[in-house]
């Protein structure tokens, strides 16, 4: 089944750090899937392997017949994840989307759900699905150690508990957003340079009184490359629901 939002545009943002043994693959996935008007959009951060011209010679290659179905966000200095969406997803709402993918480029999340997350959107009319580990259904790597699975189901439930959601995967990254929502929320006001980016734009989706739906995945492991996560970021990612529920409670 191909996907026809009668013009409308998908964009997968994917932002990338030395993801130069992902990217093919992972863009001929993507843009190989049954969906119409779908684009893909890498916003790379200056990564020294070399991403960023692969995926400038990715986009020739897929740029034919007139059709500019991915594009390259070069950024000259490596922020935050969160900084780095924010960046792809303006532009991808600058650029007409009507919906918005985030995807990592590493493989953890599985692209065969995106026609489904779409599907959900259009069906019910939500402003964000999740593609969440933690509802039914939903599935860890078995490659995951029991520490890191205990350390994710922790952080969402103490993130969940302070902030009062019912999202139970609020701290995942493979979410589709509706271009409504993301105006809505004002890109430009968020404050997390990192993963707990993913937090607090949830957060303040619920908060503008947008519904979100979680549809189950699985999470793999990624198979090249190491994890962007280090202790700054684990460190705003427990400090940001407190904040948050802070900042509200003020307001």
């Amino acid at each position: 089944m191909t996907y026809d939002l009668g013009g409308d545009r998908v964009t997968v943002v994917m932002p990338t750090y030395n993801e130069a043994a992902n990217l093919p693959r992972m863009a001929e996935l993507v843009l190989g899937l049954p969906i119409d008007g779908l684009q893909l959009k890498i916003v790379d951060d200056s990564s020294p392997d070399g991403t960023g011209r692969i995926a400038e010679e990715l986009a020739e290659k897929y740029n034919w017949d007139g059709r500019r179905r991915m594009s390259v966000l070069h950024r000259t200095e490596k922020d935050g994840l969160g900084r780095a969406y924010v960046a792809g997803m303006s532009a991808a709402l600058d650029e007409g989307a009507a919906y918005v993918v985030q995807m990592d480029a590493d493989g953890s999340h599985p692209v065969e759900a995106v026609p489904r997350m779409l599907g959900t959107a259009v069906a019910t009319g939500v402003g964000l699905v999740v593609g969440s580990r933690y509802v039914e259904g939903g599935s860890l790597d078995e490659e995951w150690g029991r520490h890191r699975v205990l350390l994710s189901r922790f952080a969402n439930r103490y993130a969940r508990t302070v902030l009062g959601t019912k999202i139970r995967d609020i701290t995942a990254g493979f979410n589709l957003w509706s271009a409504a929502t993301l105006r809505d929320i004002d890109l430009a006001t968020l404050d997390s340079a990192g993963y707990s980016f993913q937090v607090e734009l949830k957060f303040k989706a619920v908060r503008a009184g947008h519904s979100a739906v979680e549809i189950p995945i699985r999470f793999e492991e990624r198979t090249e490359g190491v994890s962007k996560m280090n202790l700054s970021t684990q460190i705003e990612s427990a400090v940001m629901p407190v904040r948050l529920r802070l900042r509200n409670r003020r307001g």
